[in-house]
């Protein structure tokens, strides 16, 4: 049997590790790593020319809640953003997707700390505030209400909670998105201009845009942590043709590089996907090492678009990593949670600035 818990981790490629993540720090309270370290990626060949670069990667999170973010930096070339602008409805991971308990207080908040925002706040279809802006690489982020919050770390916001994905047809990408990964709940559907997107590239056109949800959360072990996830499929209804966002580019340059999910049983989950002609186009075959006490098994496939999803079992997670307490969650039942004493002792790895 295989699991799939749904949204673990959002990837984010960055020209400058240090600054990034100083400045997710700052405006999204990503302090907490379950690793960060430098080391080759030969999992990455076929999306990096047929040659393994290195990279110094982070898994971060913040502990008031949400999902953690994986801070990517290639170290054997430059990331670099594309020669080209896109927009809305372009193919692939356009906007990421952060909590906070009060839009308008985190809107504030961005704005006297000098974050380059993209709008005021304002509404989505579904009546929620929000507001965007854009990180230190010009990668694009929505600011969204939360309600289901972890501890109560005093950050303005929480941390990631999906993402806007361009596609070519949504019914299509549904196949993978809804019926395999799980986000089946419908929160809005419509074809219209948005007044939230007003002032985000490519905003003043009509777009199909369906913001999914899960219906039936499989629970896990990050689920008190993660909460409410969210997946935003947006397609271009003009007679533009799309662009693909990572066409012609390195896996690790400048932009959003994949979505993860948390998943139990990768053997069994990879047959399934092959069977629905998903299968993984590359996959670590047994245990991964990140960092000194981090071990996973990590395989990828692409939506009907060609867009990156990751998937990770994960086997064993640093608890206190100077201390050396770990955890094999390996052995723990699939749906159960980790415990809170755990999760908790995490704040003892948070990084002050």
């Amino acid at each position: 049997m295989y699991t799939i818990h749904g949204i673990q981790h959002l990837g984010v490629g960055v020209a400058n590790h240090e600054n990034a993540w100083k400045w997710y720090r700052k405006f999204f309270g990503m302090n907490i790593p379950f690793f960060n370290a430098e080391a080759p990626a030969p999992l990455m060949d076929i999306y990096t020319e047929n040659e393994t670069i290195t990279k110094r990667a982070a898994m971060v999170m913040n502990l008031k809640g949400g999902c953690a973010m994986e801070v990517v930096c290639p170290t054997s070339f430059q990331a670099t953003k594309a020669d080209k602008e896109f927009q809305l409805g372009d193919l692939g991971i356009f906007i990421g997707m952060i909590k906070a308990p009060d839009v308008d207080q985190a809107y504030e908040f961005f704005k006297k700390n000098g974050a380059q925002l993209a709008s005021k706040v304002n509404e989505m279809p579904n009546g929620w505030k929000t507001f965007y802006c854009y990180d230190v690489d010009g990668n694009l982020w929505q600011v969204v209400p939360g309600e289901d919050w972890y501890t109560g770390y005093p950050h303005i916001t929480g941390g990631t909670c999906g993402c806007s994905i361009g596609v070519s047809d949504i019914e299509k990408a549904k196949t993978l998105y809804a019926d395999i990964l799980g986000y089946d709940k419908v929160v809005y559907d419509q074809i219209d201009t948005f007044r939230d997107w007003k002032f985000v590239p490519g905003g003043d056109q009509k777009y199909r845009r369906i913001l999914l949800t899960q219906s039936n959360p499989s629970g896990g072990g990050f689920t008190k942590l993660s909460g409410q996830t969210y997946i935003e499929l947006v397609q271009d209804v003009s007679d533009r043709n799309p662009l693909k966002i990572y066409e012609g580019r390195k896996w690790g340059d400048v932009g959003f590089v994949h979505l993860g999910f948390d998943v139990r049983g990768m053997k069994e989950l990879g047959d399934k996907l092959d069977e629905k002609g998903f299968g993984f186009t590359c996959d670590t075959n047994d245990v991964l090492s990140m960092g000194d006490s981090t071990k996973v098994h990590c395989t990828y496939i692409e939506d009907p678009d060609g867009t990156l999803i990751e998937l990770i079992e994960v086997y064993k997670i640093p608890i206190i990593e100077k201390l050396g307490i770990n955890l094999n969650v390996a052995k723990r039942p699939a749906n159960k949670p980790l415990p809170d004493l755990m999760l908790k002792a995490l704040k003892f790895s948070r990084i002050k600035d």
